[in-house]
């Protein structure tokens, strides 16, 4: 079908409007929207700033206006508004100095923000609403955070979340404190963009850029500032123009007030794939320190006058180990050696008090073994702790390493490209695992940095907000808990009269690919014979059925959406939800079709017409994304596997079975699904353990916590005869550097110590990222009847997806 009958049948399916629920937007519980409300009156407000305030504050002054008069449809008529950062706006300051703006926890805060009315502030005014920052992020996050009060989602232009009309806006009398935040410096790190964020930004936003440029990079500080984030890891790869090549992007990140940082691989804000044009061979340190140090240098000349957090030390192209040392004393020597040339060049160009300069050390891959070996970093260095690349951190700042002044962070995988299979298409890293994973890596003392590798933004919108929540303000996203805090985003961002059942859908879609991403549906590495999968035709199909009631539920909710959000609707819920489902489709049809072809050919084409359906239905629903607002988002979503690049990480191209010559019978359910095991209910198990709601296959997990031994009991019975005990975890690694995960499981007090050893990049890993569990036998064997079962584990990070007991 056509470009145009694509859309009307998607439209028709997912967006129609058949019930139209009333639109009602999140609003802040200190905002009223009654027309008769007596507190300061938004609508037609008027906002003002200084002159000699900061370009952040002025640029943030300016998408409040016009935030203002979108949602209340008037430009005059309302109060006043100040803004303005302390020691840079003389009327707020004077408030200050009158005891009339209570600003003593902002002086001499990190990015904090006060907003609060004020009662007769000046002669003729009888009052004003004052958004006051501590310093120029500050400021900027007070007036995006009424923005947001109002409900402006930081997501309105990147996932079209279209701000509802409200006719009356006002604020209620009282002061409102924030920050300073839980991490210092938080942000995102765009990356692997080859397939969606440049081509798009090269052909339909910025054309002429040859890729991202600063019309696109001011969209991406705008979403910043607007989720209270401050730092950017800029896109990298060779497709990409080199962020510093235009000049005009460096001082449009000042004026935006971002920290502008890079990779791991890219030292010193350099981009060495498109920056390093002398022989890739020259850039060893070994061979060539001169021409590295000039290399390094110009940058540290170019931008020393702007806010950076700068990489130190060095790895090779494009992701590489170093060159030019072929030993570990070598490698350390060599590195100790750069950290010491770059710390020069940043106590010349950037500050002699170089301790005060914010500066990463990254141990990444190779690097890390390294580091192990002894390497001396200097203590206000931070240490910028990367996880395996699928959302599970490696290593955890040790007793010894929270007291460097330098602090700790995290480099944490929303989206990834490499071994074993990369994940660049949908995004399906559970907001559960992220909650345990940095919330571990809070309590044990990395709160210094945090950055997570977005890939191309969207559609990684939810998991994105999410881990720059969290990265904000710990306690208080910690307090909703996940669920909660789903809740209130899909509130704000898709329906809040459908925020429980949107909610309950996105819960039940991250469960179903967590245990297999979509981009992961193959059960064999690139370059291995391939293989089918674990699942039996009747289990696949249990699976399907599983999707089939999600895609129903999402799409029961699409016909009540109101107009402003089905975009939205579409772009954050229905495309992932749907997509994924006929991924899964896709996938296991054609293997029931291969399976069945030598014995049952009728059911066998079956399977096959709804393999080529199921593809079908990912390139209309792709197509219907390109053609939504307009065309904005066109060839943005690239469906994975998109081409033939980086075939050693990427998912084999699926082979849909040929039609048949005849009409295929529609496949019948005929296998009916065995499970002999008896699996503990986790949430009967007594003691210190946590229950873990929104992770795991079954919906929730035990968790261990942090520092401290856990035990839990609980008292089964078995029927009657032979079994032997499996004990399931989340691939989580331990608090300690690469020790083991231990727990001790006992069974009618016989102990049986587990010890679980986690080396990344071993086969074992491989599997347990793919399938995102491990499962332990436990030695030894135990007959039916009544059982005491205790579960114990000795340190945090220990997450419990199931007990199952198998017959033998």
């Amino acid at each position: 079908m056509g470009g145009a009958g694509t859309l009307r049948r998607f439209i028709l399916t997912l967006c129609l409007l058949l019930f139209a629920l009333p639109a009602h937007a999140q609003l802040a519980g200190w905002i009223d929207v009654r027309l008769d409300a007596a507190g300061l009156n938004l609508a037609g407000a008027r906002v003002v700033t200084a002159e000699g305030d900061h370009d952040v504050v002025k640029i943030a002054a300016e998408d409040l206006r016009h935030d203002l008069t979108t949602v209340t449809g008037k430009t005059a008529g309302g109060d006043q508004i100040w803004v303005g950062t302390l020691g840079k706006n003389p009327a707020i300051d004077r408030l200050i100095a009158t005891g009339k703006l209570d600003a003593k926890r902002l002086d001499g805060a990190w990015e904090s923000f006060v907003i609060a009315t004020i009662e007769r502030p000046a002669p003729g005014v009888p009052r004003v609403l004052v958004i006051a920052g501590s310093d120029r992020r500050g400021t900027a996050f007070g007036i995006y955070e009424l923005s947001r009060a109002i409900g402006v989602s930081p997501w309105h232009w990147w996932a079209d979340v279209t701000p509802l009309k409200q006719p009356a806006l006002h604020v209620r009398p009282g002061t409102h404190r924030f920050g300073p935040p839980s991490v210092k410096y938080r942000g995102i790190f765009i990356n692997d963009e080859d397939w969606g964020l440049t081509p798009w930004s090269a052909t339909v936003f910025e054309p002429g850029t040859r890729g991202m440029g600063p019309k696109t990079y001011a969209k991406v500080f705008e979403l910043l500032l607007r989720l209270k984030a401050n730092t950017l890891w800029p896109a990298m790869h060779k497709i990409s123009p080199a962020f510093n090549a235009n000049p005009d992007n460096a001082k449009l990140a000042d004026r935006y007030a971002i920290v502008m940082g890079s990779s791991h691989a890219e030292p010193m804000l350099r981009n060495n794939v498109g920056e390093w044009t002398a022989d890739t061979h020259d850039y060893d340190y070994g061979k060539n320190p001169d021409g590295v140090r000039a290399y390094w240098e110009e940058r540290a000349r170019t931008n020393g006058k702007y806010e950076s957090i700068w990489t130190l030390g060095m790895r090779g192209i494009h992701d590489s180990g170093m060159q030019g040392a072929s030993d570990m004393p070598t490698r350390k020597r060599f590195l100790e050696s750069i950290i010491a040339d770059q710390r020069a060049m940043l106590a010349r160009h950037v500050s002699p008090q170089v301790e005060r300069v914010p500066q990463v050390f990254t141990p990444y891959k190779e690097v890390l073994d390294i580091y192990r070996a002894g390497l001396a970093v200097p203590g206000d260095v931070t240490l910028m702790w990367p996880d395996d690349n699928f959302g599970y951190i490696r290593r955890f700042p040790t007793p010894a390493e929270r007291k460097r002044s330098g602090g700790a962070g995290i480099y944490y995988h929303l989206s990834y490209l490499g071994a074993p299979l990369s994940y660049l298409w949908l995004s399906t890293t559970p907001p559960a695992l992220i909650a345990e994973e940095m919330g571990r890596a809070f309590d044990l003392g990395a709160d210094k940095m945090w950055i997570a590798n977005v890939g191309d933004i969207k559609p990684a919108e939810l998991a994105t907000d999410y881990f720059l929540s969290l990265a904000w303000d710990v306690p208080g996203t910690r307090a909703l808990g996940v669920e909660g805090w789903t809740r209130r985003w899909t509130a704000e961002n898709i329906a809040t009269s459908e925020a429980d059942e949107i909610g309950a859908i996105l819960a039940e879609y991250h469960r179903l690919d967590f245990a297999r991403r979509p981009e992961h549906l193959q059960w064999y590495l690139p370059g291995q014979k391939a293989r089918q999968s674990p699942l039996s035709i009747a289990e696949a199909d249990a699976r399907l059925a599983q999707f089939d009631r999600n895609v129903a539920r999402a799409r029961a909710i699409a016909s009540r959406m109101p107009e402003q959000r089905r975009e939205a609707f579409f772009e954050l819920l229905g495309y992932p939800v749907e997509t994924a489902a006929s991924a899964n489709r896709r996938f296991f049809a054609a293997e029931a079709h291969d399976r069945l072809r030598d014995t049952d050919l009728p059911r066998a084409l079956g399977h096959g017409a709804e393999a080529r359906a199921a593809d079908a239905r990912i390139a209309e629903l792709t197509e219907a994304y390109d053609k939504l607002v307009d065309g904005k988002w066109r060839g943005f979503i690239a469906v994975e596997p998109a081409d033939g690049q980086w075939k050693s990480y990427r998912l084999t191209p699926p082979i849909l079975p040929a039609p048949a010559a005849s009409p295929p019978v529609t496949p019948v359910l005929v296998e009916p699904v065995t499970k002999r095991e008896v699996t503990l209910d986790l949430r009967k198990i007594v003691g210190s353990w946590r229950i873990v709601p929104g992770l795991g296959r079954n919906g929730l997990v035990l968790g261990s916590r942090v520092d401290r031994a856990v035990t839990g009991t609980t008292a089964p019975a078995l029927p009657a005869g032979n079994w032997r005990a499996v004990i399931d975890l989340i691939p989580t690694y331990a608090d300690g550097d690469g020790e083991p995960l231990r727990l001790t499981l006992r069974i009618d007090g016989k102990a049986y110590p587990l010890s679980i050893a986690r080396n990344t990049g071993d086969a074992a890993w491989v599997q347990a990222v793919l399938d995102n569990r491990i499962s332990i036998e436990v030695p030894g064997g135990i007959a039916g009847g009544n059982h005491r079962i205790e579960l114990l584990a000795e340190s945090g990070g220990v997450l419990i997806e199931a007990i199952r007991f198998v017959p033998t």
